[in-house]
């Protein structure tokens, strides 16, 4: 079997300042739809043109664990659209003597995926960098759409309802 996506931060920062900045994800990830504040809420994050992702917040554990199920996606870049569906999104957070220890998981995203290269590398580049320096600093760096590529509170709401349809009807099925 192989292994799921991991990488480790330390950061300047108390595990609870951590949780706290994991969960404002379009401080550190981009816009989002929805909410991240209690188990059971839901949101959606859109890449314009490459994907969106539903998620479930399924553990909050302050200063201690954030998980997120993926409950609807769409990677145009792979042949298996779905390919995040069912994974699950996970950080583990630790004191340490020197500030925090945020261990990042993709549970399913594995070497046998077909988006593993582009999407360890995003993932790296947001956990590393953006939510790294969110932690550290209070500020990230997420991704900001403008013209063509920017989003309305419509185009968000469609995505929200196409990604519950689709939770709905994997459940049913």
């Amino acid at each position: 079997m192989t292994a799921s996506f991991t990488t480790t931060i330390t950061v300047n920062a108390s595990a609870q300042e951590a949780f706290d900045a994991i969960n404002d994800v379009a401080g550190w990830w981009g816009r989002i739809t929805g909410s991240t504040t209690a188990v059971g809420d839901e949101f959606v994050y859109v890449v314009p043109g490459l994907h969106y992702s539903g998620f479930r917040i399924t553990e909050l554990e302050p200063g201690r664990r954030v998980a997120w199920l993926v409950t609807g996606s769409h990677l145009d870049f792979v042949a298996d659209k779905q390919e995040w569906n069912g994974t699950t999104v996970r950080f583990d957070i630790a004191e340490t003597d020197v500030g925090a220890r945020v261990t990042f998981t993709h549970d399913g995203l594995t070497a046998d995926d077909d988006c593993y290269d582009v999407c360890t590398n995003a993932w790296g580049m947001f956990v590393n960098g953006s939510l790294k320096a969110r932690i550290d600093t209070g500020t990230g760096a997420p991704y900001v759409f403008g013209g063509d590529e920017e989003l309305t509170d419509v185009d968000h709401d469609e995505l929200h309802a196409q990604v519950a349809a689709a939770a709905a009807a994997r459940d049913e099925g």
